[in-house]
């Protein structure tokens, strides 16, 4: 008859131990959100105090769009950097990445500048038109991007 052989034990060493304890521990005590009360709303100024100031009721800082060079103004700017440059380019001229794949029309063309009104430029910003998809974004990023498509004129 064969030697039995006894099985092998493995021992895990005692830092294992701690760590799947101390990470059990963890994830038990994270097991609801905290609670929002009592806590305000997050605006641009509370991390970049600058803006709050830019943006103060009677602040005649003009940008170089008329838009108030407010935080309202950065949020334009990026949102158009995040949303419309990657096919209209920064300049409107239909030249970001995606441009060609859509074939984005040149914002800054005199044609395409005096033959469309504010309000369709708005409503083509928030509802779409063809391959360009709606942007759920407020009214007043709304009328500063209607602002900065205008300031492409003849550029």
């Amino acid at each position: 008859m064969a030697a039995r052989q006894s099985p092998r034990v493995t021992r895990f060493p005692t830092f294992f131990v701690a760590v799947a304890l101390a990470s059990a521990g963890f994830v038990a005590a994270c097991d609801k959100a905290p609670s929002p009360q009592g806590l305000k709303e997050w605006t641009p100024a509370d991390h970049d105090p600058e803006l709050g100031r830019a943006s103060a009721p009677g602040n005649a800082n003009q940008g170089p769009r008329g838009d108030g060079g407010s935080a309202l103004a950065t949020v334009v700017e990026v949102t158009w950097q995040n949303q419309c440059s990657t096919c209209h380019g920064m300049q409107g001229h239909g030249d970001g990445p995606q441009g060609p794949m859509f074939k984005a029309p040149d914002l800054s063309r005199e044609d395409f500048q005096s033959r469309v009104k504010d309000d369709e430029i708005a409503s083509t910003i928030t509802n779409g038109k063809g391959r360009m998809p709606k942007f759920e974004i407020p009214d007043e990023v709304v009328r500063g991007l209607v602002l900065r498509v205008r300031s492409f004129r003849g550029r």
